[in-house]
């Protein structure tokens, strides 16, 4: 159907939802056909999306869709996989207690036992729930922190790690069977109830959940020692983590902790700051005021649906400064190896896993204590994958997962990313450091002495709408027939596109295949060891270019960074231009 017909469709329905009927009578032209030139892709992880009317809106009917596609995987595998149920969260955006609503209501139609938490809850604990109920699924309503005007609908295994990419391309089979999303049948609720069919949860898995997370503490002495002390302000950036990451924080000894009052309550409209992201350096803007007033030794700030964290330290000026993802994740990486080596708890097969656009220094970290690393690919949904892949195989121990975009895993009680525990491990973590009168920026230039002057950055471009998808496409392509053989005077040592799985040697123009599944990623490594990689995001309307360097100094990494940059860049203006 084209753009125009599907919008008809929509416009002659007699039951369309009238809000979503009046926002069609009032679009121009180019919007219509935004809304409706393509359908929301269920991709590896589900879907994500501008709110609004349209196949290419997220609605309570695209919702349906996708809940049918889950509903009738489910209902293939037989009546045990429709008993063990779907477990179903949502965060605090618009429409997310409807859209979970919609879910259940979807999958009930076809007899699957629904667990709905009855209030807003971490994607982290819709995860831990899933494993926690023996589960066939979850379903988890957020749209992370994307824009307010975003929702998504994410789909989890029953291990309780974001679904691998065969089983989305089955669950796709059967959501493009549903010919037409605006019929999907549900069921009210109150014959869900009725039917035993829906359960609603909440404080019991809380409980559970605090429980598991005390096995991640290493050294209780450290908060017995400075737990008072330390001073903690955190800020949920009017997202779910308020209650778990404080009760979490006060179970490992903590109690200096003091809340950005502004941020404590969830706001869909995210009021008080212009990203809710953790990884933009404005969003910490009124945690620092607060940790200038009361002189705080860290600062946290959590994403909307609690899977990423973002930390704040004084640096060697006494100022607060961000920590990268990087940055943290190796802090805390060390930190976890040294405490288990001085313990004797470190396993000889212990294994850690980060993907392909996080810093090599946690390679070069996890290396020196006689750890294996593992790459994957970028986004968490792969490192759950391993770990996995680890309980059939035993051949490593999960030791620590985590990626650059501030997502960390330190329990495996969880598969996804987990803000609750990287909160109250990098808390420890202070701990420590203050114990011995060292601040976390300290640690961290401890660690580049010790391995190299590690440095990275991120830079992207926000291309929306049918034009943008164009451009982006545009730009991969052209990287791709022509890799440069040279960036910033540094010549190219391997070009690696894993959408086709083969690294070129461009020295020999020898060619590997890369044992990895396929994406719609490309990155060069220099002969200097630096790299560059570029990706589109999977759940934003942008793509990302990500370096890396590591040299001697500081000064020298950072001069190497800023010309890489700039070249690449460069490159990347001329080919939208022209």
């Amino acid at each position: 159907m084209t753009w125009n017909s599907k919008a008809e469709k929509w416009l002659s329905q007699k039951n369309l939802d009238p809000e979503l009927k009046n926002l069609l009578l009032n679009m121009d032209q180019h919007k219509l056909e935004d809304c409706f030139y393509k359908d929301l892709e269920f991709g590896t992880g589900g879907i994500r999306g501008e709110l609004g009317p349209g196949t290419n809106r997220m609605n309570i009917y695209t919702v349906r869709k996708a809940a049918k596609g889950l509903a009738d995987y489910i209902e293939k595998k037989g009546e045990t996989a429709k008993k063990r149920g779907i477990v179903i969260a949502y965060d605090c955006r618009r429409q997310s207690a409807e859209f979970a609503m919609e879910a259940a209501k979807t999958a009930g139609m076809q007899g699957i036992k629904v667990y709905l938490f009855q209030e807003l809850r971490p994607t982290p604990e819709l995860s831990f729930a899933v494993r926690h109920l023996n589960a066939s699924a979850g379903i988890m309503i957020t749209a992370s922190h994307n824009p307010p005007d975003y929702n998504g609908l994410k789909v989890y295994g029953e291990d309780g790690g974001q679904i691998i990419p065969s089983d989305a391309e089955k669950i796709t089979s059967y959501i493009n069977r549903v010919e037409d999303e605006l019929t999907v049948q549900v069921m009210n609720e109150e014959d869900l109830i009725r039917k035993g069919l829906l359960t609603f949860i909440g404080e019991e898995i809380d409980h559970a959940y605090l429980e598991r997370l005390k096995t991640i503490q290493l050294d209780q002495n450290i908060a017995r020692k400075e737990g008072t002390n330390l001073k903690i302000v955190f800020s949920p950036l009017h997202g779910t983590a308020e209650k778990l990451v404080c009760e979490g924080l006060k179970a490992f000894g903590f109690h200096n902790i003091t809340l950005v009052t502004e941020q404590a309550e969830p706001d869909p409209d995210f009021s008080t700051v212009e990203s809710p992201n953790p990884e933009e350096h404005a969003a910490f803007k009124m945690a620092i005021q607060y940790g200038k007033r009361m002189d705080a030794d860290i600062l946290m700030a959590t994403d909307p649906d609690a899977d990423r964290l973002g930390v704040a330290a004084k640096n060697e000026n006494g100022d607060y400064e961000i920590l990268s993802g990087n940055q943290l994740g190796a802090i805390m990486l060390h930190y976890l190896l040294s405490q288990k080596e001085k313990q004797g708890k470190l396993p000889k097969n212990g294994a850690v896993i980060k993907t392909i656009v996080t810093s090599d220094i946690g390679r070069a970290i996890a290396e020196d204590f006689g750890l294996t690393v593992i790459d994957t690919l970028t986004g968490f949904k792969y490192i759950g994958e391993k770990i996995k892949e680890f309980e059939g195989n035993r051949e490593y121990l999960f030791q620590f997962g985590y990626e650059e975009s501030y997502g960390y895993l330190i329990g495996d009680f969880v598969r996804d990313k987990d803000a609750v525990q990287a909160a109250v491990f990098a808390a420890e973590v202070a701990a420590y450091y203050k114990s011995k009168g060292k601040t976390l920026f300290d640690a961290l230039y401890e660690l580049y002495a010790r391995y190299g002057y590690y440095q990275e950055s991120l830079k992207s471009l926000t291309l929306k709408g049918k034009e943008g998808t164009e451009k982006i496409a545009r730009i991969l392509n052209e990287f791709r027939k022509n890799p440069p053989e040279e960036i910033a005077g540094v010549k190219v040592a391997t070009f690696e596109d894993f959408q086709i799985s083969k690294r070129l040697q461009f020295l020999t123009g020898h060619e590997e295949y890369i044992n990895l599944p396929k994406s719609n990623v490309i990155k060069f490594s220099l002969k200097d060891n630096s790299w560059i990689s570029i990706r589109p995001s999977g759940t934003e309307p942008k793509v990302k270019f990500y370096f890396s360097v590591n040299s001697y100094t500081k000064d020298m990494s950072e001069r190497i960074l800023k010309q890489l940059e700039y070249s690449l860049m460069q490159k990347v203006e001329e080919l939208l231009i022209n």
